[in-house]
């Protein structure tokens, strides 16, 4: 009898797995908004990426939580927002990571019958109990930390031992060859093509275009360009391009469900985050709208445009529930399963306030309505239907409408934790001359190397 239970139960596991789809989830790192072809760029090409965006839908109010890389991922990660296990800061500082309480999507899916894998970057965490083999993937071929060179070198800082920006395969440095862009995609061919029943979760946590700019010279010159900037773009667009080739192939891309989007907006004087105003690292549009796309072909409606406001912290309930995985998780879930939405099953929206905090800035999104809040200046009010680009603060002409939006924020507020880990004093310093200029004037303020020397010589002054 018991035999028969076990085979009975290894059958319905098989039958489950047979239904589930693969799931392969590209994250690029500061991509611009307006940096890809379906965005609207002319002089970056991205043909593969165009094509998942017209055979999938692309979400055109689609955020990340965060407009920095760390929080951004810990809040995609877990399907909540990171404000609930205090990640907030940026480049959490040994001993702190994302906090081990919190279930990982990749957990959900291995739960699931899943193997997991991510390529790329970690950036939640540089200890042992933080490290993506601890924290829901079989494998990991990627960087503990921030950013690194594209090219090896044994005499750089980046491939010294112990760096946390070493290239590791489980827990191991290993030296690369070639592009890193090229390098990652060579790890994820090898195990999205390898022999297994279980269906996959792949991560693919590019680097790219976060700086250092070091693209191939070959991307650039199919560009025309010396922009190592949209070179880098390119080179992982083509990198995308053999990723397809290969599902393709091997009869997989018809049960794939392949996800596109940027950790935050871009930053480096080439990028646009066009038309938002903002860039990384600050509260407006251009710092947490990304570029925002799912394909899953016969299940997702190809060419469709999605406008109500959708998360980064929806896609853990939408790939769990696609998996046959229950919402009903160890922690709720803040994220929501984009499926019924997309597919008209429901009339109502995924989400229709949105929040955003980093130590001492934050935002909401209350439909068209957002409110900004900075710490020792005030509150600025813009209505994003006829501002797109956040130019104009009415914070002064609708006092009621401002208090409104602020109290949302602060109701937010009351069940979040206090982060246990703060930034250095010139990092808010730089926050709040950023936001606060912006405010007054409507446009982006020049960052100039004048200015940030100012800032820190302030923030010296102030920390002495």
């Amino acid at each position: 009898m018991k035999k028969l239970l076990i085979a009975l139960s290894l059958a319905a596991f098989a039958t489950a797995q047979a239904g589930q789809p693969n799931i392969l989830l590209i994250l690029a790192d500061d991509l611009g908004y307006h940096d890809v072809g379906f965005q609207g760029s002319e002089h970056i090409k991205t043909p593969n990426i165009d094509w998942l965006a017209k055979n999938g839908c692309r979400f055109t109010d689609g955020h990340v939580t965060a407009s920095v890389c760390s929080p951004s991922r810990a809040g995609m990660m877990t399907g909540r927002y990171q404000q609930r296990f205090g990640h907030e800061g940026n480049c959490p500082p040994r001993p702190f990571g994302m906090d081990t309480e919190e279930r990982t999507l990749g957990q959900a899916l291995q739960s699931e019958g899943y193997r997991t894998a991510l390529f790329g970057k970690w950036h939640l965490g540089d200890e042992t109990h933080h490290y993506p083999t601890a924290r829901g993937f079989d494998e990991f071929w990627g960087l503990r930390e921030g950013s690194r060179t594209y090219w090896f070198n044994k005499k750089h800082a980046h491939d010294k031992p112990g760096d946390p920006r070493n290239i590791e395969h489980n827990g191991t440095q290993v030296e690369f060859k070639g592009h890193l862009t090229d390098c990652l995609t060579d790890q994820t061919l090898k195990y999205i093509e390898a022999d297994s029943e279980k269906p996959f979760f792949v991560f693919l946590s590019y680097t790219a275009p976060h700086g250092p700019l070091q693209s191939k010279p070959e991307d650039m010159e199919a560009l025309g360009t010396d922009d190592n900037y949209a070179g880098l773009i390119y080179g992982m667009d083509r990198n995308i391009g053999r990723i397809f080739q290969s599902l393709e192939k091997s009869g997989k891309l018809d049960n794939t469900m392949i996800w596109f989007l940027s950790d935050n907006g871009g930053t480096v004087k080439q990028s646009s985050n066009a038309p938002l105003g903002g860039m990384k690292g600050y509260k407006f549009e251009g710092g947490h709208r990304v570029p925002f796309v799912l394909y899953w072909k016969d299940k997702v409606q190809a060419g469709q445009s999605y406008a109500p406001m959708v998360s980064a912290l929806d896609i853990y309930p939408t790939c769990l529930a696609a998996a046959g995985g229950s919402l009903e998780q160890p922690r709720p879930l803040d994220g929501h399963d984009l499926l019924p939405y997309i597919l008209g099953e429901t009339k109502d929206i995924p989400h229709e306030k949105l929040y955003w905090r980093k130590l001492d800035c934050a935002a909401v999104r209350d439909g068209q309505w957002k409110l900004i809040r900075v710490d020792n200046y005030g509150l600025a009010l813009y209505n994003l239907e006829n501002d797109l680009a956040e130019t104009t603060d009415l914070a002064k002409r609708m006092p009621e409408k401002t208090q409104e939006l602020n109290q949302l924020l602060e109701k937010w507020e009351i069940d979040k934790v206090e982060p246990p880990y703060d930034e250095t004093l010139f990092w808010e310093l730089e926050r709040h001359y950023y936001h606060t200029q912006r405010i007054k004037t409507g446009v982006n303020p020049d960052m100039t190397p004048a200015v940030m020397k100012a800032i820190r010589k302030q923030a010296k002054e102030q920390g002495s």
